[in-house]
């Protein structure tokens, strides 16, 4: 997983990258390590701001999230965009778990004209 991190208005720490990369690893979980994610986190009025966009083979998420701690707020980003993953994949396996059900048991019966039909 390719991760590109910039800051504004914020000291880039080697302990804040390490932490980043550590918690979006996670993410790589849901699509085999395929994809990229960009982070940007700023200061702002003294809030702290996290930006992630996640972008995954033909699906692309993004969450934003502020706190007073940069810590907490690479948490709740996370957790956030964490949500739409899970939430988009259980959809995807839903759909596809449904087609699988459908079995054809004769299929030449299947494409001849029904009588009982009115």
């Amino acid at each position: 997983m390719k991760i590109t991190i910039s800051f504004l208005h914020l000291e880039h720490t080697q302990a804040l990258d390490e932490r980043i990369r550590e918690k979006s690893l996670k993410l790589a979980k849901f699509y085999n390590d395929k994809g990229t994610m960009k982070w940007n986190c700023y200061v702002k009025n003294g809030v702290h701001y996290a930006e992630v966009g996640y972008h995954a083979q033909s699906f692309e998420f993004h969450a934003k999230a502020h706190s007073d701690s940069l810590y907490k707020t690479i948490d709740l980003v996370l957790e956030k965009i964490e949500k739409q993953i899970s939430k988009k994949k259980d959809k995807y396996n839903k759909i596809h778990r449904d087609q699988e059900d459908l079995v054809v048991l004769d299929p030449e019966a299947a494409w001849t004209d029904r009588d009982d039909v009115a």
